[in-house]
């Protein structure tokens, strides 16, 4: 008998619950070199945080994801904190937790508190209310599973673009759209519906740098994803969770503005794609089968749905890759160097290479952890770096017959992972990131690992 292959999916117990962590107006939320204010002086859209939780029905131990409409992490140590933090009261093992951003370029950084910036005394109580948040979500999400199927199905959506451009005045490659590009632009959407057929959440995994809204733009703001969210939840009277794929590379065409309604223009292209992949899927826990063929005014095959048997099978897996650091001076130089710059453009990269360093430690090499989840038939896999999309291109040749979600920021914040035929270009995620030649390939090695890991066990 012919038939579809089925979707990926994943049967038992998943609980969803949000939070509002928007920052007050005041707060200050400087994340561009060339921005010429500190702090935020409106609101474009609320910042979200969404638990979700994932149980297996026969290991009640459950798996936990945060979405959080939050920028990076200035240093390892700051997250280290926070994570310890919901790890014990929570009663979670590290390999339970992904705390996933959004990596939104208009709202606050997350930073311990710096009495040397204006709007710093807002800073820690708004830190102080995301992991109450967090928390709460986290413990309402655990305390009200429902029995579910979550599906995924791929489609496309060409919001995201190539974003290394040759300049044509000097040898160097400026970060801005490429027409010239060949991004990737997959679009995974996870659908979850609960017994009764009611769709309870969705999940969209693509890969594109929010940067709409930058240096000209001075409100608190999720960028595109804001109004992704929105179209999405309009669309499906369901919370919808946005998981940020491997974008290095990759960012939208139109962008640097400081107009909100660019950044809604493109969340509501983004959605619309989304509800389309929507639109495409089988019932949950169906697939098409040909059942025969009728007779007509043409010879037609009739295929129909039909039930498939649902993976139940949820593991996860923590592993490290030790990736080679550049010979970077130490924090203290960084930070002499950065005292006595007068560019308030330069100043802000000598303050984030500082903070860099300092999470680095001494070491010739840092040990990168690397999170792969099995859900059913499909693998999430991660870190807390920025790799190029080949990455994620990849992993999905390699393992053709299985749903990956590539995901970036999880877990903490550290640098880009570039190829390594590009650390012989002027380029910026070369020069900023801490890690040196071959270390997005080391890491495209130890994800294959975590995969095959999960997926043996």
């Amino acid at each position: 008998m012919l038939a579809t292959k089925p979707h990926a999916s994943f049967h038992g117990r998943i609980g969803i619950a949000r939070r509002d962590i928007t920052p007050p107006v005041g707060i200050y939320a400087r994340n561009w070199g060339a921005a010429q204010h500190d702090v935020a002086d409106a609101i474009h859209g609320c910042l979200t945080l969404t638990a979700l939780t994932l149980t297996s029905h026969t290991d009640r131990r459950p798996l936990v994801l945060i979405d959080a409409d939050l920028g990076w992490w200035k240093t390892p140590q700051t997250f280290g904190r926070f994570r310890n933090r919901l790890l014990d009261e929570l009663s979670l093992e590290s390999d339970q937790l992904l705390f996933c951003l959004s990596h939104t370029h208009a709202g606050p950084p997350l930073m311990d508190p710096d009495d040397s910036l204006p709007g710093h005394e807002l800073h820690s109580e708004w830190m102080e209310q995301i992991a109450e948040s967090a928390v709460e979500a986290i413990r309402e999400a655990i305390a009200s599973p429902f029995t579910a199927t979550l599906d995924w199905h791929v489609g496309r959506c060409n919001l995201a673009t190539f974003r290394d451009l040759p300049d044509p005045e000097q040898d160097r490659i400026l970060c801005g759209y490429n027409p010239d590009g060949d991004p990737d632009d997959t679009l995974l959407v996870g659908r979850i519906t609960d017994d009764a057929g009611q769709i309870r959440a969705t999940l969209v995994n693509y890969a594109c740098h929010p940067t709409t809204l930058a240096w000209e733009n001075t409100h608190i703001s999720p960028d595109y994803v804001g109004a992704m969210r929105e179209t999405m939840q309009q669309a499906t009277d369901a919370p919808a969770l946005f998981l940020l794929g491997a974008c290095g590379d990759l960012s939208p065409r139109y962008q640097y503005v400081g107009d909100p309604a660019v950044a809604d223009r493109h969340g509501r292209q983004l959605a619309h794609a989304a509800i389309a992949i929507l639109e495409d899927m089988e019932p949950p826990g169906t697939r098409l089968a040909m059942t025969g063929a009728v007779e007509s005014g043409a010879p037609l095959a009739v295929w129909k749905h039909e039930p498939v048997a649902v993976s139940q099978e949820l593991q996860s897996s923590l592993t490290t890759v030790d990736l080679p650091v550049k010979d970077w001076p130490s924090a203290e130089e960084l930070e002499q160097q950065r005292v006595d710059c007068t560019d308030r453009a330069l100043e802000e990269r000598l303050r984030r290479k500082r903070d860099i360093r300092r999470g680095l430690g001494d070491g010739d090499t840092y040990p990168l952890s690397i999170h792969a989840w099995r859900i059913g038939d499909a693998v999430l896999v991660g870190s807390c770096c920025e790799p190029y999309s080949m990455l994620q291109r990849e992993l999905r040749d390699r393992f053709p017959d299985r749903t990956i979600i590539c995901m970036n920021l999880i877990n903490g914040s550290m640098g880009y992972l570039p190829p390594e035929g590009l650390y012989d270009q002027d380029v910026y995620q070369v020069w900023q990131t801490p890690f040196d030649r071959g270390s997005l390939e080391a890491t495209l090695e130890g994800m294959t690992q975590a995969i095959k890991h999960v997926l043996a066990d």
